[in-house]
């Protein structure tokens, strides 16, 4: 933080966590040696321009495919616009809310280029939400899906301060087409905004999963340092790739795996406006992608719709967001001999922070610590467990939590250790396996019962497409299992289906974690990242004992 800041508005860099609340981070091999000055959407684009990539195909969509040229155009455009028409000074934010498409990725990149801090949006928000998110990251200026705009009217209407909401991608007078297309022809490129390295270019809002959402702040090099550590040593593409997906840009785990990745070895990204299972499908056919990035949810789905050859193309796929089951992983290798590259990572640290390459993926383990990083598993004394001991994981990297003015900091960073709130347990072999969320830890007449644990076997019942697993207050036991469960089509629910669970689950593993309870549902809530929200069902379960 000693080098001069690009911002002329400082409110994100004056809202930080003091400095004496960030973890450590750690910037040793692998980690490039970053320039003081940086500015990601240079290294990302320009970079490959001026090394003669400017004809390669970058970002498509079924409307569009751009190469890094055309994009670049599009980029300094925007950007020309932001700073010329809209007056943007570095360190504003800039709020986008659009589906994946290549137009958003070019807003992205065009306002950090401009040295805005970009917050982004997931389509799927609403007022309530839009609001909390503006009045929190301070907005005066956002950008928005044509198809998109109620909601975020609605929000700015109601907003502690003004915010100028552009539409784009429709007919409307105020259109951010019509202001790009007026720009003259002389315009020419966009210089790019003379950042630090560590100025604040994004504000990502966590998901929600606990509750109400942290705004988690990233710096230029933070985006680089991802794909320098994850996408170079463990997903290990090259610029001949091409990646597809269904998580939104607007969350880190598509940020990551749609945008950056992609874009930082010169290869190509097909992005999907819907991307649910049967989209992503026929895309998958159409497009002959190489990588896919997705959740665990949406890899059984894919299951039980594709047919054979469906995923020839396909030599990698990666999976984040919750813990993997072992039949997910194990039915896909089946279906398309691809070991499926699970990870755990969050909005605080970005990207996946463990996972295993390839050569060295194990069934049901997590993986090993993200070159660049470490890991440890914490007893209960504050020290290192044992070996296979269970408890809260601690990790520390190039990449780290710094909320934005939220006490909540104290709470994940400690001892200079990011704790993320997952209760692990690390092998002889340094692999790290998933037990449950700290708080989805269940204890039943003394037994502990991680709820995905129980999740997992269930989900290897061919009756079974969805579960969630909670515990339930107990006047004898403290706690009991309560099972959520959505089954597949043409699965009849009822006393008996109870039974053939249940037997099920106590034929895999201890008797005590099996589900005295079993309630069957249509669905189950999630957030627009596919994460299941316990919270929720716990509210639920102690709304209705039962």
């Amino acid at each position: 933080m000693g080098v001069p800041s690009a911002h002329v508005d400082t409110f994100a860099r004056d809202n930080l966590p003091p400095i004496d609340q960030w973890p450590v981070f750690l910037f040793d091999h692998p980690t490039p040696a970053y320039p003081e000055r940086l500015n990601v959407t240079a290294e990302l684009v320009d970079r490959r321009v001026d090394q003669g990539a400017g004809d390669w195909p970058a970002v498509a969509d079924l409307k569009a495919n751009w190469t890094y040229a055309e994009l670049q155009r599009q980029i300094d455009a925007f950007a020309h616009v932001l700073v010329g028409r809209y007056g943007l000074v570095p360190g504003n934010r800039v709020l986008l809310r659009a589906p994946n498409n290549p137009m958003l990725v070019a807003l992205y990149l065009g306002a950090l280029k401009a040295g805005a801090v970009v917050v982004a949006t997931m389509p799927l928000l609403r007022r309530r939400e839009l609001r909390f998110i503006i009045d929190k990251a301070k907005i005066g200026l956002a950008f928005c899906d044509d198809r998109l705009l109620a909601e975020l009217q609605r929000a700015a209407g109601e907003a502690e301060t003004p915010v100028r909401v552009v539409p784009f991608g429709g007919e409307r007078n105020d259109d951010l087409s019509r202001e790009l297309a007026s720009l003259p022809a002389d315009a020419g490129p966009f210089p790019p905004c003379d950042t630090a390295a560590d100025d604040v270019c994004l504000i990502a809002f966590t998901s929600g999963t606990t509750g109400t959402p942290k705004a988690t702040v990233h710096f230029h090099r933070d985006l680089l340092a991802t794909c320098d550590t994850y996408g170079r040593h463990v997903l290990k593409a090259n610029a001949s790739d091409i990646f597809i997906g269904s998580p939104p840009v607007a969350f880190t785990f598509g940020l990551g795996g749609l945008v950056l990745f992609p874009l930082r070895i010169g290869a190509s990204t097909i992005l999907l406006e819907k991307a649910g299972p049967p989209e992503l499908l026929e895309a998958i056919r159409a497009a002959k992608p190489t990588i896919c990035f997705t959740a665990p949810t949406a890899y059984r789905r894919l299951l039980e719709l594709m047919r054979s050859g469906d995923m020839a193309s396909l030599r990698r796929c990666v999976s984040a967001g919750e813990t993997l089951p072992a039949a997910i992983f194990h039915d896909w290798k089946a279906a398309t001999g691809i070991e499926i590259m699970d990870g755990i990572g969050s909005t605080e640290m970005l990207h996946i922070f463990i996972g295993a390459p390839p050569e060295r993926i194990r069934a049901g383990a997590t993986g090993l610590p993200v070159p660049g990083y470490e890991a440890r598993v914490l007893a209960e004394d504050g020290g290192e467990a044992d070996a296979d001991e269970i408890g809260l994981l601690a990790v520390r990297g190039p990449t780290g939590c710094r909320y934005l003015a939220d006490p909540r900091q104290k709470d994940y960073v400690q001892d200079g250790w990011n704790i993320t709130g997952d209760l692990y347990r690390k092998d002889d072999d340094g692999y790290f396996w998933y037990v449950s969320r700290a708080d989805d830890m269940i204890v039943t007449a003394g037994y502990n019962v991680g709820a995905p644990e129980v999740e997992a076997v269930l989900l290897a019942h061919p009756a079974v497409a969805e579960c969630g697993v909670v515990g339930v207050p107990d006047s004898e036991r403290g706690q009991i299992v309560r099972a959520y469960v959505v089954l597949k089509h043409g699965e009849s629910a009822g006393p008996e289906m109870v039974e053939t669970l249940r037997d099920f689950v106590k034929s895999e593993i201890a008797p005590y974690k099996c589900p005295r309870q079993i309630i069957f549902v249509e669905s189950l809530p999630r957030t627009e990242t596919g994460k299941l929200q316990r919270f929720q069902l716990r509210q639920d379960a102690k709304a209705y004992p039962r």
